[in-house]
């Protein structure tokens, strides 16, 4: 057993790289609940019964006008999906919307009161009630899936209430072509109403699967706002390094900002948003690890340049780099596009050269850089979270109404 050691903390560690802390953690309890001999076994029907699970789950109560039951997978400080889904309730609640927040699949809180108090404290202040698996569920006008895993969830909840994808990115492409890219593909065919994080993701579930779907754009939150630049005479460019999440590049991103090192070797770099210690990384960077939220305007104002890749939906990154007037450099392609463009980013194809010769241009051409700073500060200033909430409830309105 104590040989095996070594063994069980090296596939910890590649869970955590690949999967991160939520999920991992998931895996481990998953494997305790079905005892010590299954470390040494995989279980796969364990792992996915929640696929195949037909039992209907009951509800109790009249649903009032409303109403809603969020669907969530559980969730760890600093993450941003379950960021914009708290801020959804928490800017709904005004409007006359009550939330009660189910948490699914597995949780590393002690209990429902415990998980609440992580969501104020880290989030949001909602005044939604959370509820754990298991727990008596409420009727509700609205019942929403919040990721793929959720959806098989909320397909067995009775057909009386309005069954809604919140859907932040098209999840199957966060997996190689496999089972689980099929089980997540699988649930955009369970006749829920899309409400999408943009207009790339709406058109493309309207168009491939057939989904209703209407989209909401993205809002920056008030504490992102440029702070004084310390060191002007310095260039900086800022990446968000994520390893574990393989739709933002990281690979990518280290051989553009080789070649833009090779090309200026004076520009410094600074790596944000993993720990990236493990990597052997060429040239002189700071390597940040994980921010937290309020420190991450400051750090932006610091930078000229920022690279931020992304080969499925956009993050709320550009848009918060923007407002912190830090050129932004990112990808071509729909996906992107739907928000940025050529007046406010600086897009380039998919390619290392195309992408460091955008960053060198941004860095050697200052009255360039400048006047695209003021034009994406300006665009980044108009997008906000009450606009967002609008066009949420408009989509609880036409999935209400929908067929």
């Amino acid at each position: 057993m104590l040989g095996n050691l070594p063994h069980r903390a090296r596939q910890v560690r590649d869970l955590l790289r690949r999967d991160g802390l939520v999920q991992t953690c998931r895996m481990i309890w998953v494997r305790l609940r079905h005892g010590p001999g299954q470390w040494s076994k995989t279980d796969v029907i364990g792992y996915y019964e929640f696929l195949v699970e037909k039992k209907p789950l009951s509800t109790q109560g009249v649903a009032g006008a409303k109403t809603m039951l969020w669907v969530i997978p559980d969730f760890n400080i600093g993450s941003g999906g379950h960021l914009n889904i708290f801020r959804t309730i928490y800017n709904l609640e005004p409007k006359g919307y009550v939330s009660t927040i189910l948490i699914v699949g597995g949780t590393t809180h002690v209990d429902a009161k415990a998980a609440k108090k992580d969501i104020v404290e880290h989030f949001f202040p909602v005044r939604a009630e959370v509820i754990m698996d298991g727990d008596v569920l409420p009727s509700t006008e609205y019942v929403v899936a919040t990721g793929w895993q959720t959806a098989y969830h909320v397909n067995r909840l009775p057909a009386a209430s309005k069954k809604v994808y919140f859907a932040q990115d098209f999840e199957p492409l966060f997996y190689p072509a496999g089972s689980e890219y099929v089980f997540s593909e699988n649930t955009y065919h369970f006749g829920f109403y899309g409400i999408t994080a943009g207009q790339w993701l709406a058109d493309k579930l309207s168009s491939e699967y057939a989904m209703q779907a209407k989209s909401v754009g993205f809002g920056v939150d008030e504490r992102y706002k440029a702070h004084r630049r310390r060191e002007p005479e310095i260039k900086r460019v800022f990446f968000y390094a994520r390893p574990p999440t393989a739709r933002r590049a990281f690979e990518l991103g280290l051989v553009v900002l080789d070649l833009v090192h090779k090309r200026l070797p004076h520009v410094q770099f600074v790596l944000a948003g993993w720990d990236t210690e493990n990597y052997r990384i060429p040239f002189p960077h700071l390597s940040c690890g994980t921010v937290g939220l309020d420190d991450l305007p400051d750090l932006y104002s610091q930078c000229d340049v920022a690279l931020v890749l992304s080969l499925t939906n956009l993050s709320l990154l550009p848009l918060e780099l923007m407002a912190c007037r830090c050129a932004v450099v990112s990808n071509r392609g729909a996906n992107v596009e739907w928000l940025l463009n050529d007046d406010i980013a600086i897009l380039a194809d998919l390619t290392p050269d195309s992408l460091a010769d955008a960053v060198c241009r941004a860095l050697t051409d200052d009255a360039y850089r400048v006047e695209m700073m003021d034009r994406a500060e300006q665009f980044a200033s108009t997008q906000n979270w009450d606009d967002v909430a609008v066009a949420f409830e408009a989509g609880l309105v036409a999935a209400r109404e929908a067929v």
